[in-house]
């Protein structure tokens, strides 16, 4: 077999893959002869690349061997466990790999490509040797305490490892010394709970606090369960512990209820949120059908991206308008927001309309004459776009005594995002565990895992926090939600182009004919009138 070319570069970075050349595992980078010298050790947070024939790049991942390369491995204890002895080719074959992109045309390239999840031959630590720690930080989100469950159990009852530490608080915990030992029967039943067993804050990250903790503890492995703000935090971490050539492997899992991480198929806990939400959204339903000429109004999380709120809105189809942050709108005039609700309101007597807490915030901060503030994390403070939004309809109708209207604001942000996992999320959850540890296990760090197409992977920290996760107002998945509600889509020609123009590969040429992701700019008229697009 021919070896494959690795390629270490400065992210981000073009790469140009050499020709008929095979991937295979990435012994020599495991194993090297030397040990580093310290100009290069300090040389951090670089992308590491393996080119193949047919324009194939794999993004792979830092293994400990990496700084560390004397590091002895053992044969994975999952081979003599009774519960995976009867399992066919349970080990990962390590030339797996898993397609950023799945649907292209016969001239594309074979493209990106990230590690395939799952447990390995060798393992590079003595099970009965590991001290293992566990983080939730950011807001709260369904599925945190399986993740929590499954880790812990998991790492007991595949690979014997009896020294899991909870800590407390976020990452302040860390330094603050809040530590609680976890146990399979101390965390038997929490994944029946909301929120997290060992509780959660936003900032307070002081990366060498945190590894000078890590560092005293003894720890061998750390699990980081937050979203792209924690998971930044956690690339910091992975570096200072690389540069201090400490053994310990640090792994992300991604949590974010807005699905808004790039690159994954989903987080855990949307789902959840999107069941929940259905609950508002059909009471605000009740609430106006019952009234006359009445509106509900149901704000749902979203602060970015309106993931939830799209597809709540076509689970529930009782739905006449979403807003969302990705697609502008406007209140007055031809083609807006307030005259479809009075057309709305004369053809069917009430209306629901969901919207995301993200949605219209220019429009609220320009009225308002308001300037931004953050948060602990550095997200910016929303306003409260459900008020503003239910406030700006009864002033409209106001000026119509011939018109009453009764409007419900339901805003149920909170409630969703407390509750526990539904049995989806709860799978998914157990499967993002699983996945984790054995990565951690292998030796490998610096990564998160999570679903890609399909298939579980170990993704390089910055391609998670480089960008976040959209809705793509010129995708057929959005063409959907307007065909569903028939509102307007308010969007002007250059909207609809500068949306095209956003895609994240853009060298790379869309799929032509019936399955383009953009048509043409006629998917909207420019005047507010109806979008159309298959269903």
């Amino acid at each position: 077999m021919e070896t494959a070319t690795v390629v270490v570069a400065l992210a981000p970075v073009a790469i140009t893959p050499p020709p008929q050349l095979k991937l295979m595992e990435l012994k020599s980078s495991f194993a090297p002869a030397v040990k580093p010298s310290p100009a290069r050790k300090a040389k951090l947070a670089k992308k590491k690349l393996a080119g193949g024939s047919g324009g194939y790049v794999l993004e792979d991942v830092p293994h400990l061997t990496d700084y560390l390369p004397e590091l002895k491995s053992y044969a994975n204890p999952l081979q003599d466990h009774p519960a995976y002895s009867v399992v066919k080719q349970y080990f990962v074959n390590p030339d797996d790999t898993v397609a950023k992109k799945i649907v292209v045309h016969k001239s594309s390239a074979r493209g990106t490509h990230f590690r395939r999840a799952g447990p390995r031959q060798r393992v590079y630590f003595q099970p009965g040797e590991v001290t293992a720690a566990i983080v939730t930080c950011g807001g709260l989100c369904p599925g945190l305490n399986t993740v929590i469950r499954e880790l812990v159990c998991g790492l007991h009852d595949m690979y014997g490892v009896t020294s899991v530490l909870g800590i407390e608080g976020g990452y302040k915990g860390f330094y603050a010394r809040n530590t609680v030992e976890l146990t399979p029967r101390s965390v038997n039943d929490i994944h029946k709970r909301g929120g997290t067993v060992l509780g959660t804050s936003r900032g307070g990250q002081d990366t060498a606090k945190i590894v000078d903790s890590i560092q005293d503890r003894g720890i061998d492995q750390v699990y980081i369960i937050g979203g792209d703000g924690t998971q930044k935090g956690a690339a910091s971490i992975h570096e200072e512990v690389q540069r201090r050539g400490l053994k310990c492997a640090v792994v992300g899992v991604p949590k974010t209820i807005d699905n808004d991480i790039a690159v994954i198929d989903k987080s855990f806990g949307f789902d959840t949120a999107v069941e929940e939400a259905q609950r508002a959204i059909n009471a605000a339903h009740v609430e106006a059908e019952s009234a006359e000429n009445g509106i509900g109004v149901v704000k749902l999380m979203g602060r970015n991206s309106g993931f939830i709120a799209m597809y709540a809105t076509l689970a529930s189809r009782d739905v006449d308008c979403c807003l969302i942050p990705e697609s502008p709108f406007y209140l007055e005039g031809k083609g807006g927001l307030l005259e479809f609700v009075e057309r709305r309101l004369r053809d069917n007597g009430h209306m629901v309309i969901v919207v995301a807490e993200g949605a219209g915030q220019d429009l609220i901060a320009r009225s308002m004459h308001l300037a931004d503030t953050h948060d602990a994390s550095g997200n910016k403070v929303l306003l409260d776009v459900g008020l503003w939004l239910s406030q700006k309809i009864k002033e409209h109708f106001k000026r119509k005594p011939n018109f009453p209207i009764t409007l419900k604001y339901i805003d149920p942000t909170y409630m969703i995002r407390a509750v526990p996992s539904n049995a989806s999320d709860n799978v998914y959850c157990t499967l993002l565990a699983h996945s984790a540890l054995h990565g951690a296990m292998a030796g490998y760090t610096g990564f998160t895992v999570a679903p890609v197409n399909g298939r579980h992977a170990y993704i390089p920290f910055y391609r998670i926090t480089e960008k976040q996760n959209k809705v793509v107002i010129t995708d057929r998945m959005w063409a959907r939600v307007l065909c569903s509600t028939n509102q307007p889509c308010f969007l002007t020609h250059e909207d609809v182009e500068g949306a095209g123009q956003e895609e994240e590969e853009p060298h790379l040429p869309l799929v032509e004919g019936e399955n383009a992701l953009v048509r043409s700019p006629s998917m909207c008229n420019g005047n507010g009138h109806l979008c159309s697009g298959a269903a």
